[in-house]
C-alpha cells in the first residue's frame, strides 16, 4: 500500500475515523469524571551508609553495595512493615474495619494479614536516582488517611530494620552468655587443678626452686671433681710409700728438712770424734746416741706422714662415696623438680589458654549485648508526608491527550480493517490491482451516469466496490 493509497482511504472513511476518535475520547472523559478521586501523599526517607556502627566504631562495607538499597526497598514493601502499620494505626481495633474483613473473608485467616495485604497494594516505594534517599507513597481517596499512613510506614520501617538488626544480635548474646559460662568454669577448674598440684608437691615459685636445686646439684657435683682428685693424688703417694723420702709432703716439710740437716751435722761430729777420740769415747757415744735419736725420730715423722696421707685417702674415699650418694639423691630431686615443673607448665598453659579463651568470649558477649540494645539505626525521615490538597489521579488533562492518541490509533486501525472486509477502487492503481488489464483511460465522476457504475461494478471481482474516480488534473 503507498502513501497516497492509505491517504485515500482514510478521506473517504473520514465518517468512521472522526466517529471513533469522538467516541474514544467521550467514553475517556466520561469515566475519568466518575471515577473517585484519589490522593497521594509521600514521606522521603535517608539512609547513611558511611557513618560508622555506634557500638563497634566500624563502617559496614555492605552498607554500601548496590543491593544494599534493594534489600531496603523490599523490607519497606513486606507484610511485616505493612502489619506493624496496621498495628501503629490500630486499624485492627476498628469495629467498622473488622466487619468489612468478616464480609470479605467470612472470618477466614488474619485480620492484620488482610489490612496489611490491602496497604501494600496501594502502596509504592521508589528510591531516587544516584542517591540514598527512599520515597514512600501511598494513595487512597482520604487525604488524612493517606498522610497518616504514609507518615506511619516510615517509623514502622525503621523499627522493623532495627529489629533485623538487633534479632541476630540477641541470639548471638544468648549463645555467647551459655559460652562464656562455660569457658568460666573451665578456667575455675584449670585454677583449681594448678591450686591443688601446687599444694601437693609445696611449690610455689617452682622456677626459683629448680634452679636453685640445680646449683646444688653442680656444687655437689665439683666437690666430686675435686674430692675425685684429692684421693687421686692420694692413692698415688700410698703407691709411693716405698720410697717416701720423694714425697712432696716429706720434701717441703720444715720439721724433716730441719732434722736432716741435724743428722747431717751429728754424721759429722761423729766421723771427727772417731778420728781424734774413738768409738768408746764417751763424747762419741753421746754423740751416736743423739744420732740415733734423731733418726728415730726422722722415721717417725715420716711414718706420720706416711699414715696421714692414708688416712687423707681413707677420708677422701669416704667423702666421695657421701658425696656421690649426695649427687644421686639430688638429681633424683632435680628430676622429680623438673617434673613437678613441667606438669605445673601444663597446669599454667591451661589456665593462661581458659583464660584467654575467656577473656575474648567476655569481650565479645559485652559488644554483641550492647548490640542487642542498641536503639540508634542509620535511618532518618528526611520529609515527612503532609495531607494532599489536591487528587493524584485521574488526571483529566492526561487522559484526554493520551485518548486523543489512542483514538487516532484505533480509528485508523477501524478504517484499515473495513477496508480489508469490504475493499474499494479509489484510484487507477487499485483498479490495476484488481483486473490485472492496463488502464486506458479515466473518466470523470461528473461524466459518468449511475446506471453505468452499477454494470462497471458488475465486471469487477466480488468484494471490490466501483467509486467515482477524481477528475484527472488539466
Amino acid at each position: 500500500m503507498t502513501l497516497q493509497q492509505f491517504l485515500l482511504i482514510l478521506r473517504a472513511r473520514y465518517k468512521i475515523i472522526l466517529f471513533t476518535l469522538l467516541a474514544t475520547v467521550t467514553t475517556t472523559l466520561v469515566v475519568s469524571l466518575l471515577l473517585p478521586k484519589t490522593y497521594s501523599a509521600t514521606t522521603a526517607i535517608v539512609l547513611d551508609v558511611r557513618s560508622p556502627d555506634p557500638v563497634s566504631g566500624m563502617v559496614l562495607p555492605g552498607l554500601a553495595s548496590p543491593g544494599y538499597m534493594a534489600t531496603q526497598i523490599d523490607i519497606i514493601n513486606s507484610s511485616r512493615v505493612a502489619q506493624r502499620v496496621v498495628k501503629m494505626l490500630r486499624m485492627d481495633e476498628s469495629p467498622a474495619i473488622r466487619s468489612q474483613w468478616m464480609d470479605a473473608t467470612e472470618g477466614k485467616g488474619d485480620l492484620n494479614s488482610w489490612l496489611g495485604e490491602l496497604l501494600q497494594k496501594k502502596l509504592e516505594v521508589k528510591p531516587s536516582r544516584e542517591s540514598n534517599v527512599i520515597n514512600i507513597k501511598f494513595s487512597g481517596t482520604d487525604p488524612s488517611f493517606v498522610a497518616a499512613v504514609a507518615n506511619t510506614f516510615a517509623p514502622a520501617y525503621i523499627d522493623v530494620n532495627l529489629d533485623l538488626r538487633v534479632e541476630p544480635a540477641r541470639q548471638q548474646a544468648s549463645w555467647f552468655d551459655g559460652q562464656t559460662a562455660i569457658l568460666r568454669e573451665k578456667l575455675e577448674k584449670a585454677q583449681q587443678a594448678l591450686s591443688e598440684h601446687q599444694q601437693r608437691a609445696g611449690i610455689v615459685a617452682s622456677h626459683d626452686r629448680l634452679d636453685h636445686e640445680a646449683a646444688k646439684l653442680n656444687e655437689i657435683s665439683s666437690q666430686i671433681t675435686l674430692v675425685q682428685a684429692q684421693t687421686s693424688d692420694s692413692s698415688s703417694k700410698r703407691k709411693s710409700a716405698g720410697n717416701s723420702e720423694t714425697i712432696t709432703e716429706v720434701m717441703q716439710s720444715q720439721l724433716i728438712n730441719s732434722i736432716k740437716l741435724d743428722i747431717a751435722r751429728l754424721e759429722a761430729r761423729l766421723q771427727e770424734s772417731n778420728t781424734n777420740f774413738g768409738k768408746n769415747h764417751p763424747q762419741t757415744q753421746r754423740i751416736e746416741s743423739e744420732l740415733a735419736s734423731l733418726k728415730s725420730k726422722l722415721t717417725s715423722e715420716i711414718r706420720q706422714i706416711n699414715a696421714s696421707i692414708g688416712t687423707s685417702y681413707q677420708v677422701g674415699k669416704h667423702r666421695e662415696g657421701e658425696l656421690l650418694e649426695s649427687l644421686e639423691n639430688q638429681k633424683k630431686r632435680v628430676l622429680e623438680l623438673t617434673k613437678q615443673h613441667d606438669a605445673i607448665s601444663v597446669l599454667k598453659r591451661d589456665v593462661e589458654l581458659a583464660q584467654r579463651s575467656f577473656e575474648v568470649a567476655s569481650l565479645r558477649s559485652n559488644q554483641v549485648r550492647l548490640e542487642s540494645q542498641a536503639v540508634q539505626t542509620n535511618i532518618s525521615v528526611l520529609n515527612p508526608a503532609a495531607v494532599p490538597t489536591e487528587s493524584s489521579s485521574p488526571k483529566i488533562l492526561l487522559n484526554m491527550m493520551v485518548s486523543i492518541f489512542l483514538g487516532i490509533l484505533l480509528s485508523v486501525g477501524v478504517a484499515l480493517m473495513l477496508e480489508l472486509v469490504n475493499r474499494r477502487v479509489y484510484s487507477a492503481e487499485d483498479l490495476l490491482a484488481a483486473l490485472d488489464l492496463p488502464v486506458l483511460a479515466i473518466i470523470p465522476s461528473t461524466a459518468l451516469p449511475l446506471s453505468g457504475r452499477a454494470k462497471l461494478s458488475g465486471l469487477l471481482p466480488r468484494r471490490v466496490r466501483v467509486q467515482a474516480l477524481p477528475a484527472p488534473s488539466s
